[in-house]
């Protein structure tokens, strides 16, 4: 949510009225999050100006630990300086710690692939704003899902019940520091992550949501402590219910 944000907010600047826009202190402190969207607190340090050249090697992007030779345009100016300053900034500062982690295997080598580019400076910001919303797509319509056995056949589902709420195993990326909470795209997913949790035996599907409209789901090494909840289902595996009167 904070990359694509920040993307959007990157392509704003690349094709605004004024031109492109460059932050000549891009900095994490610099940003803040205002309902879901990455907003810059600060643009005493932005400018529209951008490097003059009288050939190619005037045109030099240098950062502490890359370079990367741009080309000068007929009008005298270094092509895309600004733009593609933003960008390896945000792949520095944002991509680097947060594409890598919290995203579904199957999307990993995609937020890869986006890491790379960027770092390399092979996109835009218009192919970088694509690639992110292919990745969203992906993650909202569950296509990531790759075909699977069906596991949810071997639950059991009680409507109306969960369990009771408190500290459990924990697992990452979990949206709760006191167990393991996670968003799905749908049951069967979720059926799938609890099979491949040695302690998971339960699973209840929320009425919470995520910024893209996905349910959570909170895992459960346990099942027994059930109260009503007409909003939630839990869903309990045969093996841990075997012998038990439901």
């Amino acid at each position: 949510q904070i990359c694509l944000s920040l993307v959007k907010l990157l392509f704003y600047l690349a094709h605004s009225p004024l031109g492109s826009i460059v932050l000549l202190d891009f900095q994490p402190r610099q940003f803040v999050m205002v309902d879901g969207n990455l907003k810059v607190t600060d643009m005493d340090d932005a400018s529209t100006e951008e490097l003059s050249c009288k050939e190619d090697n005037d045109c030099t992007l240098d950062f502490p630990t890359k370079s990367f030779p741009l080309k000068c345009s007929m009008v005298g100016r270094c092509e895309g300086i600004n733009e593609k300053k933003n960008l390896f900034n945000a792949y520095r500062y944002f991509f680097t710690y947060l594409l890598p982690h919290s995203a579904p295997p199957a999307l990993r080598p995609l937020l890869s692939d986006i890491l790379n580019a960027t770092g390399d400076l092979r996109y835009g910001i218009n192919e970088t704003l694509r690639a992110f919303e292919k990745v969203l797509h992906l993650y909202k319509s569950g296509l990531y899902l790759q075909k699977r056995p069906l596991l949810l056949k071997d639950y059991i589902s009680l409507k109306g019940f969960r369990t009771v709420e408190g500290e459990d195993y924990k697992c990452w990326p979990s949206y709760s520091h006191l167990g393991c909470l996670l968003s799905i795209h749908s049951a069967e997913e979720a059926a799938a992550i609890c099979n491949s949790q040695s302690q998971c035996q339960s699973f209840v599907v929320t009425q919470q949501r995520t910024w893209t409209g996905r349910p959570l789901a909170s895992f459960q090494s346990s099942w027994t402590d059930l109260i009503p909840d007409t909003n939630a289902v839990v869903y309990i595996k045969h093996s841990a219910s075997s012998g038990e009167r439901l």
